[in-house]
């Protein structure tokens, strides 16, 4: 019988292990975590056979470099980045085959942020509260990789897609963010909701797959003092001290007790994901549907 498992030569910056989250949790203290570019993770499965809830590889800017201990099929998309086996040029964005023992290298971002990868069968550590993603701020799911780890594999669901590539939508060169103000709006002066709809605002390098930070004018309260802690979603945009908004993402804190100014769209977060530190970020307030 075959070894399926991938060991990891090199982990790059972080690299870690995402599906579709953990959802359900919250009450317990456990963000849904998953895939920051959800459209991207499900389109590297598709291209190498998976199915939707198959594990994948999350890299963060440099990519990483894997060793399969068996001939797999692997997909490469997010971020664009040059991949190659053993050496030589291979496709991004369509299922590549990479036989055993050889180096499949994912390249340092060209643009944008999160490349992921998904190979045959997907990554089968074990799962926890039915998830096999890794959650930064709790410390569930499998630790972020390391040089030498070995990822076991599943058992391939299908053949690799029929294509010779995909398009997809290019990191932003403007991260525009549709927000619903509150619930905690009226903490904030009139000149406060006028700035965050109006004024500059850009990613800052501090972000994370808790949240992204911003940089730019800060967001002049009407209250002093501090909230009780309460429930916080993907997507609430909370104002700490220095009056800088920072927008949570999949492994945010389940409560917080810094006002919540809005909370951003979740269709508008996948594009977060991929916002490089520097790029421009614009709120645009909308009503609620």
């Amino acid at each position: 019988m075959s070894d399926r498992a991938l060991v990891v030569v090199r982990a790059g910056a972080l690299t870690t292990v995402q599906d579709r989250g953990r959802p359900g949790y919250a009450h317990l203290g456990v963000a849904r975590s998953g895939a920051l570019d959800p459209g991207a993770a499900g389109l590297v499965n598709r291209l190498a056979g998976n199915g939707p809830d198959a594990a994948v590889l999350e890299t963060t800017l440099d990519g990483c470099a894997l060793r399969p201990r068996s001939a797999v099929t692997v997909a490469v998309a997010g971020a664009p980045c040059p991949v190659s086996v053993d050496g030589r040029p291979a496709a991004w964005g369509a299922p590549v085959a990479v036989p055993a023992g050889a180096l499949l290298e994912v390249g340092a971002a060209v643009a944008g942020v999160r490349a992921y990868v998904a190979v045959s069968g997907g990554v089968g550590v074990a799962p926890v509260l039915g998830s096999r993603s890794t959650d930064l701020l709790s410390g569930l799911g499998p630790a972020p990789l390391a040089a030498g780890t070995v990822l076991p594999l599943g058992v391939p669901a299908g053949p690799p897609a029929r294509v010779d590539g995909v398009p997809q939508p290019r990191p932003p060169a403007e991260l525009v963010l549709r927000v619903t103000p509150g619930p905690r709006a009226d903490w904030f002066t009139a000149g406060a909701l006028r700035d965050l709809a109006t004024r500059a605002y850009r990613v800052s390098s501090a972000s994370n797959r808790i949240g992204l930070r911003t940089e730019g004018p800060a967001l002049e309260r009407a209250r002093s003092g501090e909230l009780p802690s309460e429930g916080m979603v993907l997507g609430a945009v909370q104002v700490p001290p220095d009056g800088r908004p920072v927008v949570f993402l999949a492994d945010h804190p389940t409560t917080g007790g810094y006002p919540v100014i809005a909370v951003v769209r979740a269709a508008d977060l996948a594009a977060a994901a991929q916002a490089v530190p520097g790029t421009p970020v614009r709120f645009v307030p909308v009503r609620r549907r």
